[in-house]
């Protein structure tokens, strides 16, 4: 996570701590932690000291260390249940493509101008491209998100371009939007799609659309892994994400 001018500071740096918390899975101490996010050390501390008295880190006095409660656990145990409903055929889904491929596989959701990755199953093969649960990235910087977009009304789809390209920072990295609409255009009535170069110029995404939303909202079913490999199993791969979005029910 990386704190933009548009986030709270304060937000995102308790954000921040527990997924420091959740990649290390350890306690920590507070130099550990103003090392490891490369916050102040006065900072630190009242980070620390606020979550600890509200509940949400838990702090060892003789070993001087700290760790997120059950609390935190608690926060979002339920999300997973009530964004999915009934929807473990999803999941199954997800299952049965990353056992056919071992590549990485998600399901991605537009949230406001981007795309995240609401459930990944990580790769197997050695050469991989790691993305990390719940990740967003700009929606015109997405396979996915552009398979989503297609779904809009071209009004609309102009709309998500260009906001898009406000939230990406690099000058250098922002899209041409008349090009891009008309890309997304071309993609309009498809339900699965392959692109090369995308996330990563050595990599490749296939992607296909889902015949059930979550919470009103489209969905999209993805692989991705190095353009090498995926190119050699094009074929295959396609015919295993139609079946697995076959076997998905409304």
């Amino acid at each position: 996570m990386t704190c933009t001018p548009a986030t709270v500071k304060s937000a995102a740096r308790a954000l921040e701590l527990l997924e420091h918390f959740r990649a290390e899975r350890v306690p920590r101490s507070r130099k550990d932690i103003a090392d490891a996010l490369g916050y102040p050390q006065s900072s630190t501390t009242a980070l620390l000291k606020s979550l600890t008295v509200l509940g949400y880190l838990n702090y060892d006095r003789v070993q001087r260390v700290y760790f997120p409660t059950l609390r935190v656990a608690a926060l979002g145990e339920w999300i997973g249940p009530t964004l999915l409903g009934d929807n473990e055929q999803l999941l199954e889904a997800m299952r049965d493509v990353h056992n056919a491929t071992g590549e990485t596989v998600s399901l991605g959701l537009l949230n406001d101008v981007y795309i995240q990755h609401v459930r990944i199953i990580q790769s197997t093969h050695a050469m991989r491209f790691y993305t990390e649960e719940g990740s967003m990235r700009p929606v015109v910087k997405s396979s996915l998100g552009w398979l989503l977009m297609s779904t809009r009304s071209p009004e609309q789809i102009e709309r998500l371009v260009r906001r898009s390209n406000i939230v990406i920072t690099q000058p250098s990295e922002r899209v041409n939007v008349a090009e891009m609409v008309q890309r997304i255009l071309s993609f309009k009535g498809q339900s699965q799609i392959y692109i090369e170069g995308m996330p990563f110029a050595d990599g490749a995404t296939m992607c296909a659309l889902v015949p059930v939303t979550i919470h009103g909202q489209p969905v999209v079913l993805g692989l991705g892994g190095s353009l090498e490999r995926v190119r050699a199993n094009r074929v295959r791969y396609a015919a295993v994400l139609r079946r697995a979005v076959a076997s998905i029910r409304p």
